[in-house]
């Protein structure tokens, strides 16, 4: 049981810091990221608003208990991530580069999951 903790923890703070890492220059909306919101074709209006939701998910997850309301978090971080991954190839095409650092985010979170399923036993 240590065991599925310890790794529970480690890939959910890397997790969740990545998730945060992507969602605060979203909230103060900076240069580069209006730059690229505004090739990816997104309004103005929709930056700040999916970096408080990401915030909003990743407290989720950090917080013990609430389990549907984690089942939630994750499903919304994924959508996130999902959307961002296919709003890139979309438009810039397939690089590899982008799409290592998503098999990476994606890795954190379903081994977050993964882990965090072990330990609540639903």
């Amino acid at each position: 049981m240590k065991k599925t903790t310890i790794c529970y923890w480690v890939f959910t703070v890397l997790f969740v810091a990545l998730m945060l890492f992507t969602a605060i220059p979203d909230i103060f909306i900076t240069d580069n990221v209006r730059k690229v919101m505004a090739e990816l074709g997104y309004p103005p209006y929709f930056t700040p608003f999916i970096g408080v939701a990401k915030v909003l998910g990743c407290i989720a997850i950090l917080i013990p208990g609430l389990k549907r309301v984690k089942e939630w978090a994750y499903a919304g971080l994924f959508f996130d991530l999902v959307g961002a991954e296919y709003s890139q190839i979309m438009t810039y095409g397939f690089i590899p580069q982008m799409v290592i650092f998503m098999v990476v985010a994606f890795t954190l979170g379903i081994l977050s999951y993964i882990f965090y399923r072990k330990l609540s036993a639903w």
